[in-house]
């Protein structure tokens, strides 16, 4: 198996990450590439000479697998990179929480000797594809396709139909349409359920909308979401995976639907959601204990 190693440029923690894991590989015999601009950084920092540099489309045509550094974002820029080609994801976590992007640094190498030995799990994640009518672009989403007014204070009346069946009209700041990966991204931010990978499932949820009466709405995955806005004095931001902006005018009208491929990303066979899940969530865990421990000092329980 080849794997390729791509990240976040703008983490320095990266590069010595990077540096640590392609010793090791190279020790094993492990074949890889890194993105070029990545060798350089470490060949910069550590006076390393790497050799397998490749171009990151380079990277995209000769890995079997590709190992993002970074956080959830990474993860997010890195599927879109990957598109419908299928090559597999393993997240490694520069970051904070960690959802997707799962695994330590420290862990690396230990869990890419178990890929090697076909000791992991696949699992294939929902993907999002949004249109706006009159435009040919369409936007790809992992976590969500976002719907909200771009820089002004006033809500906005979002109408909202299901199969071209008329859901409701939400007056709110926006409105956020997620798969179930997204749903413990701005979805639950925002109020929404979380929503476990396997489900089939998409979720609406609005945010801060003007009634309370206005709740998140789940529905079956093969459903076409219609969003129309009629009217509205400022732009409309479309927004796919918080990283890709484009703004409107309205009146607009945009589909979102399921897209007609998934992302695969590589998981451990000892770790399921749910204890991703507790542990990123803290669920089961004492604070006040904690606190105790962390800082000396008696705590009232």
């Amino acid at each position: 198996m080849k794997f390729g190693i791509i990240g976040n440029l703008a983490k320095e923690e990266l590069y010595g990450a990077v540096f640590e894991l392609s010793k090791n590989l190279e020790r094993e015999k492990i074949e890889f590439y890194i993105q070029k601009e990545i060798a350089d950084g470490v060949e910069k920092r550590f006076s390393y000479k790497i050799n397998n540099a490749l171009t990151t489309d380079e990277l995209l045509k000769n890995s079997d697998m590709l190992i993002s550094f970074g956080g959830d974002g990474t993860i997010l820029a890195t599927a879109r990179l990957v598109g419908s080609s299928q090559i597999p994801i393993l997240g490694v976590n520069l970051g904070k929480l960690g959802f997707l992007a799962e695994v330590a640094p420290e862990d690396a190498f230990d869990f890419i000797k178990k890929i090697c030995k076909g000791e992991y799990r696949i699992e294939e994640r929902m993907v999002l594809e949004a249109g706006v009518k009159g435009e040919n672009e369409t936007y790809f989403g992992l976590n969500d396709i976002v719907i909200d007014k771009a820089g002004s204070t006033r809500v906005v009346d979002i109408e909202t139909f299901i199969n071209d069946e008329y859901l409701i009209t939400y007056t709110a700041d926006g409105l956020i349409i997620s798969t179930p990966t997204g749903s413990t991204a701005y979805s639950l931010a925002a109020g929404g359920p979380i929503v476990t990978p396997s489900s089939r499932v998409i979720t609406l949820t609005p945010i801060c909308p003007h009634t309370l009466t206005a709740r998140p709405v789940v529905i079956p995955d093969d459903s076409i979401i219609k969003v129309k806005i009629e009217f509205y004095d400022k732009e409309i931001l479309l927004t796919a995976d918080g990283q890709i902006e484009h703004k409107l005018k309205p009146p607009v009208e945009i589909i979102v639907k399921k897209a007609n491929y998934k992302v695969k990303l590589v998981k451990r066979l000892e770790i399921t959601y749910f204890d991703v899940l507790r542990s990123k969530l803290m669920w089961g865990m004492d604070l006040r204990i904690e606190k105790q421990k962390t800082s000396g000092e008696n705590a009232n329980i």
